[in-house]
């Protein structure tokens, strides 16, 4: 689709029940790489009656991106989205039935991630836990947030693992607090 006429070999990402996000990103990024992502967004016009050659000439190359499109979309959906989007004239329309359907997902979606975020407040080292076993603990679930939208700074978790060590971790706690400055301390650092 693209006017050098370049392709790509990957493995396209197929749309379950659970990923429209990671999908969607995905998806958007390769209609991007195929210059037709506003294809989707806009969808084209109709010709008018009586068309003029460019009229023709347009309507030709957006009908052809438009077919491309959709035959991108059944590559990347699974059996149960297809019949969902099998019946849409264009892949416009595709797109929106897609939407519409993973409305609910981002429901579920924001109720997860506010579980998360309760998880996430309550997290503690434990006495018996290992620094770096607690400091994976914390990026592993502030990376499944992120993953689920949440932005999340590397001064919060630096903060929140040293708030949240074990108290006979105080004086290590308190030496890196006077020794460096947390706002630019990485992760890595810690």
């Amino acid at each position: 689709m693209g006017s050098s006429g370049a392709s790509f070999s990957t493995n396209l990402p197929i749309l379950t029940s659970k990923n429209w996000n990671r999908w969607c990103v995905q998806m958007k990024a390769i209609l991007g790489y195929q210059e037709a992502t506003k294809i989707i967004e806009e969808g084209f016009l109709d010709l008018p009656e009586n068309p003029t050659e460019v009229q023709m000439q347009s309507y030709k190359e957006n009908k052809k991106k438009d077919c491309k499109v959709m035959f991108i979309l059944h590559q990347c959906v699974d059996e149960v989205y297809f019949e969902k989007i099998a019946g849409a004239a264009t892949s416009k329309e595709a797109w929106r039935i897609l939407e519409r359907f993973s409305e609910g997902a981002e429901q579920l979606k924001k109720v997860k991630l506010q579980t998360m975020r309760r998880q996430y407040e309550l997290m503690q080292m434990e006495n018996n836990e290992k620094v770096a076993e607690f400091f994976n603990r914390i990026i592993t679930h502030t990376n499944v947030m992120k993953a689920y939208g949440e932005r999340i700074t590397d001064q919060t978790i630096v903060e929140k693992v040293l708030r949240t060590l074990s108290p006979k971790y105080d004086h290590i706690v308190i030496a890196i607090e006077e020794s460096k400055r947390l706002e630019e301390l990485r992760i890595e650092e810690l």
